[in-house]
């Protein structure tokens, strides 16, 4: 075999779509590998120098492995992510005219060194009806084409992708999110979304992008193709870099992957993301997509300090990001169920839509109009040493500088509430912070027009007459700041972001503020940041590190009382097949008969399905053979059929084990013996040749490549004699053996556990079940969806 069955099963769980992995199989069998690893090593030493050598060489590149992967990783989303912002760019513009020099150029390669506009850009005509008219028709094309992308070939294309992505680092198993047409489809389709005007952001995406392209990459090596945990990490340092090459900023990415992505973040994993980040920021900086020396367009640098009676209007700023948070998180998942129920088969006329209304929108305000970047630019701006936009710094232009400001702000908030969600890639980190840009600079300007009508106020003594004293561009900083904490519900990550966009030591202080308003206003009105709230909309089986439960309860209040159990002896093949085929549930307990419920183990649904279907390639099997599930000590003095535990609480609908898991059971060479045999009674093997007897479970390990034991399920042909110690039953006809695939040390509570407890069970070991059992009898089981349902309901 090319494979062992080991690896086969964990290969058949890998596709297991909606499923959740069990991080304690998979910590077990990755242990497993690596002992036999070490055993195929020591046999190696003792041969001829020259496999010694090889064998050295071998342990260095292992060692170096991760650091190799991780670096190809960076290097490939820093390429990623400076394509896509040239692209970006060239296709926002050429809404609004066209580079005579060449047509592939965008406005600023095309004006490269010239303040504002140049001769060679030229609008698509000189009537102002024609050139509106060409706007939003390429608004309408572009997100029809990104939606139509998405819809024919890559459905998780769609969105922002950093809600799933927490449920799949946590251990949420969602086929085809991470693969590569994902990402080709995301790539594709993302400069089109941004490019159409809708109110949606490429920054949140970038984030799905990057960890896409960390799996296919990582994939190509069977260390992290085959452990789910090592895999973990890749894509924790993967979504680090995708917030590095967004913002520019390595470790402000790498503080959001451990704020917002990661509920297990080791020092390693910091270590590998930001080694990650560091390499797309080298490579991001290296295109320099801009041709400005800057990794984002709206990266700025403040050379003024701030006073501390600007400390109130830095609380306002904290507040409204509170708010602007709540307000939008609430109304964008009235929005999200609106369309789950209405517009479901209207993705492509639903984005062309929103596309055409915000460019009829937007098309006659100076800060709508451009792309959000720019205006991020434009907003942070300071009047005194840089370029004006359109009036901006013009104090005869503030009365029309303000209700722009004010409009924008209002018309950007409800065009996000309805555009985030939407069937085309879409973020919400560029879009609040645009909004929270324009909020802030509408608050500094009426601070400083407030200054300048009473310069001699006691309230602003400490300014001084020799420099302008109030910079609006940083009050558009710290709002936009403020903004991006709210409707994420992050706050360290925010502010080294913030300091690493600006540089400036001088503004931490403020940022901090703003950011801890924000908090305090988000945790005491709010319901956590968009992504836990989608999660929970969603309904993924996500269990959030960073929430404190009391329930007040023990397990037994909510764990599945009616759970349908194999016994270890007396059921036939018939039977055991027919209950996967009536139920759905991710695995069995198995117990030593239905009249006792002693608790033998626990099979998973994948392992038993697996074991049959090679029992029936390896020998033709009737469905009345009988199946063994545990070793001869274990079993019953007398045959017992299929029942289950009836109790009050009332039956799980899904099933008893209400989602399976993504690793293979756990194997002891030491517990995993075989049924004595009776004389005369032939086993035959699923391998190449039949053997007398069932021998136990040994790791054999190949010359060529590592492999786990292998697992397979004796077949057992009955004969004429009997054996001591058998039941009568056994003897005659056929027999399967399916002990080998039974974990027999399954994560077990008493029923008085504190529900409490069992959640922080779930968080740091993440099984995807937990069988409850008193005095050893069975007494039902939970798994994080029947948890996330009691909470659900009770609270």
């Amino acid at each position: 075999m090319a494979a062992t069955d080991f690896e086969e099963i964990a290969e058949i769980k890998r596709y297991e779509d909606f499923s959740t992995i069990d991080w304690v199989q998979d910590a077990a069998r990755e242990q497993l590998r690596q002992r036999v690893r070490r055993s195929r090593s020591l046999k190696i030493y003792g041969r001829s120098w020259l496999a010694t050598v090889f064998a050295h060489l071998r342990e260095l590149y292992g060692s170096i492995q991760g650091w190799i992967v991780v670096s190809c990783i960076g290097a490939s989303i820093g390429a990623i992510a400076g394509m896509l912002n040239i692209i970006t760019e060239w296709l926002s513009d050429i809404k609004l005219g066209y580079c005579t020099t060449g047509f592939y150029l965008n406005e600023s390669f095309c004006c490269s060194g010239a303040d504002v506009g140049c001769p060679e850009w030229h609008q698509w005509s000189s009537w102002s009806i024609f050139n509106y008219l060409v706007f939003v028709i390429l608004s309408v094309c572009f997100a029809t084409m990104s939606a139509f992308l998405v819809k024919s070939y890559a459905p998780y294309a769609a969105g922002s992708g950093i809600s799933e992505i927490k449920c799949i680092v946590s251990g949420f198993v969602m086929k085809g999110f991470l693969g590569g047409w994902t990402l080709l489809i995301k790539s594709l389709g993302l400069p089109l979304a941004i490019a159409s005007g809708l109110s949606v952001g490429k920054e949140g995406p970038s984030v799905h992008y990057a960890v896409c392209a960390g799996n296919v990459i990582a994939r190509c090596f069977s260390r992290y193709r085959r452990n789910a945990a090592k895999m973990r990490e890749i894509l924790t340092a993967c979504a680090a870099t995708g917030v590095a090459v967004a913002f520019g900023s390595p470790i402000g990415g790498v503080l959001f992957s451990l704020e917002e992505i990661s509920s297990n973040f080791s020092l390693k994993t910091m270590w590998r993301g930001y080694f990650c980040a560091l390499f797309g920021t080298a490579v991001l900086a290296a295109i320099n997509p801009f041709r400005t020396g800057q990794l984002v367009m709206f990266q700025v640098h403040y050379d003024r300090d701030w006073h501390f009676f600007e400390i109130i209007f830095f609380i306002v700023l904290g507040v409204f990001g509170g708010l602007y948070g709540i307000f939008v998180s609430k109304w964008n998942l009235e929005a999200q169920a609106f369309r789950k129920k209405h517009l479901g088969k209207y993705a492509i006329e639903e984005a062309a839509c929103l596309a055409g209304i915000t460019a009829v929108i937007c098309y006659f305000n100076k800060f709508l109009k451009i792309d959000m970047t720019e205006s991020l630019e434009i907003l942070f701006r300071e009047c005194e040493g840089g370029e004006d936009y359109d009036g901006l710094c013009e104090p005869s232009n503030r009365s029309r500088l303000i209700a722009s400001l004010i409009f924008a702000t209002v018309v950007r908030t409800l065009l996000v509430i309805v555009s985030y969600g939407s069937k085309v890639p879409a973020g919400i980190f560029v879009p609040s912070m645009a909004i929270g840009a324009s909020f802030g600079r509408l608050v500094g300007t009426i601070v400083q027009i407030l200054h300048e009508s009473h310069p001699e106020s006691a309230f602003f003594a400490a300014c001084s007459k020799d420099q302008p004293c109030i910079t609006p561009g940083t009050y558009a900083f710290l709002g936009a700041g403020a903004a991006l904490s709210g409707i994420m519900n992050i706050t360290v990550s925010v502010v080294v972001i913030m300091f690493e966009l600006t540089g400036a030591l001088t503004y931490i202080l403020p940022t901090m503020i703003v950011v801890g308003v924000t908090k305090i206003i988000n945790e005491k009105f709010g319901k956590g940041g968009i992504a836990d709230q989608t999660i929970f909309f969603n309904g993924f089986p996500f269990l959030d590190n960073k929430e404190e439960h009391v329930f007040g309860v023990n397990v037994s209040d909510a764990m599945i009382q009616d759970v349908s159990v194999l016994p270890s002896y007396g059921m036939v093949l018939g039977e055991v097949e027919d209950m996967l085929k009536r139920t759905k549930y991710g695995g069995f307990p198995v117990v030593e008969d239905t009249r006792s419920m002693i608790l033998s183990g626990y099979i998973g649904r994948t392992e038993l399905q697996y074991a049959i279907e090679r029992a029936k390639r390896s020998s033709p099997i009737q469905p009345t053979a009988k199946c063994f599930f545990t070793t001869p000590d274990q079993k019953p003095l007398h045959p017992a059929s299929v029942s289950s535990i009836t109790g009050n609480a009332a039956t799980n609908s899904n099933g008893a084990v209400s989602d399976s898991y993504d690793s293979s059971a756990v194997v002891s060479s030491g517990n995993a013996s075989s049924y004595d045999l009776p004389t005369g009674m032939t086993t035959v093997k699923m391998a190449k040749s039949a053997s007398p007897q069932l021998r136990p479970l040994h790791i054999d390990i190949p010359n060529d490549q590592d492999e786990a034991p292998s697992l397979m399920p004796a077949v057992v042909i009955g004969g004429q004699a009997s054996a001591g110690g058998m039941p009568d039953e056994v003897h005659g006809g056929m027999h399967v053996d399916f002990s080998q695939f039974i974990d027999i040390t399954p994560i077990t509570v008493n029923p008085k556990f504190p529900l409490e407890t069992v959640m922080e069970l779930f968080k740091k070991l993440g099984p995807s079940v937990i069988l409850v059992e008193y005095r050893g009898r069975l007494c039902g089981l939970i798994t994080p969806k029947d948890l996330l349902k009691y909470q659900f309901n009770k609270h």
